[in-house]
Parts: C-alpha cells; sequence; structure tokens
C-alpha cells in the first residue's frame, strides 16, 4: 500500500466532547468520524484494524466448529412479543414501523432471530449439537452514548449461539466458547481478566465476561489476588464482615438527633462508630388493586446497595423506590429517621448479611429527630430474612476463603451465556430426542464486541505521541517512511526496493510517498500507531545504513542496509506469533 493511494486523515486537536484518550486518538489518528450521538463511520485506518479482529475471531470461531452465517439487522416484533423481551428489554430497543404499519426493531441482539431458525431448521438430535455465528451491525438506543465507540449506539459485535440436547451439551459448548475466547483476546494482545457476571437481559442461569483492563473501564471488577475468584461488582458476593453475632450488652434507647438525617452526621452527634448504624432503604413492589408491598433493606451504612443482587430477592422483582408520601404513611417518619422498629403498617425487613451478624446497633426511631442506640436481633426485633444486598469493597473477605479482595476497572470486550431453554421454550424450537420426545432445545449465547476492542487496545497502549497498536491488530505491520522521495534518485531506488522485498515477504507494510515534511510525518505515524517503522535518508544511505524504530522505542536503531529487510522481517514475524 502507498500512501498516496490511500486515505490519512490526521488531526492536531481532538473534539471537546471526546472525554477519555482512546476515543481522542480514534479521531485524531483518523479512526473515526462521527455522525450523530454514538454513531460512528469507521475510516479506512480503522476499518483495516477492523478486518484483522474480525480475522482473528473468525480463525477461532471456526476452529472450534461454529458455522458463520447472517442474519438480518431489521427484526419482525412478533420475535420479541414471543421471548417477552418486546415488553422487558426497555427504551434501548429501537422500534420502528414500515409502510404496511407493522412493527420491527434494529436488532440489539439475536437471540431472537436465530432461535426462529433453529425451530424451523432443527427437528432431530441427530442435528446437534450445533453453533451458528455472525458479524454483523448492532443497535442499541444508549440513553446517554459516551466515550466514543465504548458506549456507542451502533456497532459491530461477533455473536454465536449454541444448540445442544441437553444441560451437560451445553456445558461442553460453552467450555469451547470460554477457551476460544482465552485465545482470542490472548491473541489480540489485550491485558483481560475473565469474571463471573450477571446475566442481565439476555436472561439464563451462567454468564462470564471478559474485560479488558483499564482504568477508564465502565465496569468495577473485584478479583482475589490470591486466587482466580473474580466477579463484576455486580455479581461479585459480598461475606458478612462480622462472623457471628454477639449477645446484647447494651440497654435499648430512644436518643435525640436533630436535623441528623445521614448516617455520618448521626454517628458524629452521637459520638459512636459509623460501623455501627444501619441505614434504611424502603422499596416498593406494586400489586393489582391493592397497596404496593413495602420492603425495608437493612444495610451496614458503610455500604452501598447493590441493585441488581436485590432484584433477584424472592418478591423484589419489578421493584421500585418509596416515594416519600408512602415512607410516612408505613413508617410515620420522613427518610432519614427510619428503622424496623415500630412502623405504622406490617413491612417485610431483609438484612444484609452483615447486618444479621451486628448487635447493640443504631437505627432510625420512625419518629422525626430521633434515633434508637442498643437495638439487638432477638431481644427487640424478631431475625430477620437476610441476603446478599450489597457491593463488595476492597479489602472485603474473598468468597473462596482465600484471601481478601481487590478491585479494578475494565471494558467488556466479551459476555458468554448459559440460556439454557429460555428461548427455546417461549418460542417453541422443539426437537425429537433419542427416545422420540419432544424436547426443548438447550442454548448458549456467546459475544464479543468487534469495535469496542479498538477502544479497549488504545486504552491499554498509548502515549503522549499517540496510538501503540498491538501487532496483531494495527492497520499496518510497518510503515516506510523516505526522507526526500520525490528529490532523491537513492532514496527512492531503495525505499522501493524495501518496499517490494516486504511485501514479497507478506508484511503489511505502508510507503509513505505524500511527499510531507519529515515532521509531519513521521508525527502522523507515531499518532496512528503503526508498531514498527523504518526512516530512509540520503545521508544514512551513504554510509550504508538505514534507521529502523519501534513504535515503542524512544530512539531509532540504525541497521546495515544489506541486512535491514531481512532483520525487520524477522522481527515483524516474531512479533505476530502467537
Amino acid at each position: 500500500m502507498k500512501a498516496s493511494r490511500f486515505f490519512i486523515s490526521t488531526l492536531k486537536e481532538a473534539p471537546a466532547d471526546a472525554d477519555i484518550i482512546s476515543h481522542q486518538l480514534m479521531v485524531r489518528a483518523g479512526i473515526i468520524r462521527r455522525i450523530a450521538s454514538g454513531i460512528y463511520s469507521y475510516m479506512p485506518i480503522g476499518l483495516r484494524s477492523i478486518r484483522k479482529v474480525e480475522a482473528i475471531v473468525r480463525e477461532e470461531m471456526n476452529r472450534t466448529g461454529a458455522i458463520e452465517l447472517l442474519m438480518p439487522a431489521v427484526q419482525p416484533a412478533e420475535l420479541w412479543q414471543e421471548s417477552s423481551r418486546w415488553e422487558e428489554y426497555g427504551p434501548e430497543l429501537l422500534r420502528m414501523k414500515d409502510r404496511h404499519n407493522r412493527n420491527f426493531v434494529i436488532g440489539p441482539t439475536h437471540e431472537e432471530v436465530v432461535t426462529d431458525i433453529a425451530r424451523r431448521e432443527i427437528k432431530s438430535h441427530r442435528q446437534l449439537p450445533i453453533n451458528f455465528y455472525q458479524v454483523q451491525t448492532k443497535f442499541r438506543d444508549e440513553i446517554r452514548p459516551r466515550f466514543g465507540v465504548i458506549r456507542g449506539r451502533e456497532f459491530i459485535m461477533k455473536d454465536a449461539y449454541s444448540f445442544d440436547r441437553d444441560h451437560a451439551g451445553l456445558q461442553i459448548s460453552y467450555q469451547k466458547m470460554y477457551d476460544a475466547y482465552v485465545k482470542i483476546f490472548t491473541h489480540l494482545g489485550l491485558e483481560f481478566r475473565v469474571v463471573s457476571a450477571d446475566n442481565g437481559s439476555i436472561g439464563g442461569t451462567k454468564s462470564h465476561e471478559f474485560h479488558a483492563i483499564a482504568e477508564t473501564g465502565e465496569d468495577v471488577i473485584a478479583y482475589c489476588p490470591s486466587s482466580d475468584y473474580a466477579a463484576n461488582i455486580e455479581a461479585a458476593e459480598a461475606v458478612s464482615l462480622i462472623e457471628s453475632r454477639e449477645p446484647p450488652s447494651e440497654l435499648l434507647t430512644k436518643r435525640a438527633t436533630p436535623g441528623k438525617v445521614k448516617c455520618e452526621q448521626v454517628a458524629d452527634y452521637l459520638g459512636i462508630a459509623l460501623e455501627r448504624i444501619i441505614k434504611s432503604i424502603v422499596l416498593a413492589v406494586d400489586t393489582a388493586n391493592t397497596d404496593p408491598t413495602i420492603w425495608l433493606l437493612l444495610l451496614h451504612a458503610p455500604h452501598e446497595l447493590n441493585k441488581i443482587k436485590v432484584s433477584k430477592v424472592p418478591g423484589l422483582d419489578g421493584y421500585r423506590f418509596a416515594t416519600e408520601q408512602e415512607i410516612v404513611d408505613w413508617f410515620g417518619a420522613p427518610p432519614g429517621y427510619l428503622g424496623p422498629l415500630n412502623t405504622r403498617k406490617p413491612v417485610k425487613v431483609i438484612a444484609d448479611r452483615t447486618v444479621a451478624n451486628m448487635s447493640d446497633f443504631v437505627v432510625g426511631s420512625n419518629e422525626m429527630n430521633y434515633h434508637t442506640t442498643g437495638v439487638n436481633w432477638g431481644r427487640d426485633l424478631p431475625v430477620p430474612e437476610v441476603a446478599d444486598l450489597r457491593n463488595v469493597r476492597k479489602g472485603d473477605p474473598s468468597p473462596d476463603g482465600c484471601g481478601n479482595l481487590d478491585l479494578c476497572r475494565g471494558i467488556e470486550v466479551g459476555h458468554v451465556f448459559q440460556l439454557g431453554t429460555k428461548y427455546s421454550e417461549s418460542m417453541g424450537a422443539i426437537f425429537l430426542n433419542e427416545n422420540g420426545k419432544p424436547t426443548p432445545i438447550t442454548m448458549g449465547s456467546y459475544g464479543i464486541g468487534i469495535t469496542r476492542i479498538l477502544s479497549a487496545a488504545i486504552e491499554q497502549n498509548f502515549d503522549g505521541r499517540g496510538i501503540i497498536w498491538p501487532e496483531a491488530i494495527a492497520p499496518f505491520h510497518l510503515v516506510l517512511c523516505p526522507i526526500g522521495y520525490e528529490r532523491s534518485d537513492a532514496v527512492r531506488e531503495q525505499t522501493d526496493k524495501l518496499y517490494n522485498e516486504l511485501l514479497s515477504a507478506g508484511i503489511d507494510v505502508i510507503l509513505d510517498d505524500r511527499g510531507e515534511r519529515p515532521g509531519v510525518m513521521l508525527r502522523d505515524w507515531e499518532l496512528i500507531g503503526v508498531p514498527h517503522r523504518l526512516v530512509i535518508r540520503e545521508r544514512c544511505l551513504k554510509d550504508g545504513k538505514i534507521e529502523y524504530q519501534s513504535r515503542r522505542d524512544a530512539e531509532p536503531t540504525l541497521l546495515l542496509l544489506e541486512r535491514a529487510a531481512l532483520w525487520v522481517i524477522e522481527r515483524v514475524c516474531a512479533a505476530l506469533v502467537h
């Protein structure tokens, strides 16, 4: 490839709305251009990297025996109504009507479409197992697109779907995909961590996320440095910080706390440790034609509520936070003074694991300007129902008992799900088993964010000069930068000779013959992040030498001209081996 026949559109400055480094550098390097909020064109430089990511993904998918197909981006609403996700998925599902007033969606994912294919095509156990995959554009109508392509609305995704006879077969298919993902992200050159995760709107019983480690990641990962335990903070198990409940040692006492509505204020006013206080969170679950069911969740004051865990508590699916009027009606006091003692109306009480083991604790008195100290389970309150309700924190005991948890941030680049029969049962994807009995197909779903990988790679690999691409997904392996290409016969002849030798060896090389000033040319390629560079100067050629510089090197290295091509070929090829 010669630069004069390619399209390079670098910028000196990033747009004001680019608030993380990958977004800034992708715009400046001419990788993406914004069309609308969360929607981008991928320019030629960016598309080359996308195609390389896709090739690596396809190689591993094919190696597992998965079969590629292509499903439509526009999907009929009837399929989503059958699976019940037409109502469940929410406003991220972009709905539209055709000229006949029929409802369609632009697919954020393809479980419904692939299940429809399966129920039409798979009839016998002899056709199973099978795994279909595609590389396709998705659309999710994010309420607040941000971080460039990390949280864009339109994106390219590899999604695969396994079909098995039973749960045992699903375990085998799931492990194949899990192992393939480890190989893919290793080949891509990402620093990543695999974590247990919540299934979210996809559904199913078990899932793992693959996170590229990055300080700008939206997800918080809890992991144990002393073991293999790792989980998204939404799914990380929080064990009790108190091993067992001590017997009461204080009297139950109502204390005046005028105007003290926050736990920290109460602790300071009463001169006690924050860890002795329990905070109250009031939820409501609406029921038809009757008052809502009111729930009181009790959390250790220093801890944060985990909304995903709460939604999994039996009876709390579809919960909402209670209104202030509901709180006053049920408790007799406004927020800030609430607790499980002497409620006006019956409420369902759930205590977090740590709270359930506390003694002599402090709660609101359900009376304006008062809290109660010396509260104990069994003596003053019934022993509560217990659930894991909170986010883990750094230093918490690891659930596997092998040390303490640490936290880091990550960008989710892959997710694997065990769907089970969620979609096959609702949509009637049935096969005849070995005994001739109609049986729902057992399914798995496996996604990789193709375009998101570009951002994740850049977040992990950059410096003050620009991007430093991992070798496998760089838009070019090597750039030739001739100084005076259009003026010097010696430079032009040697550059063309090197170019042809590198092409013949299979090196993905670009020759910059644009005639730019040396400083502009070199800055462009440092910004774009090509891993290897050869600079051909007339004065160096007179000494029989040429300049080589890796994108990670601070200074160039002089190579003997007669050995330069072979030396560079060997170095590039070695870097690409995985």
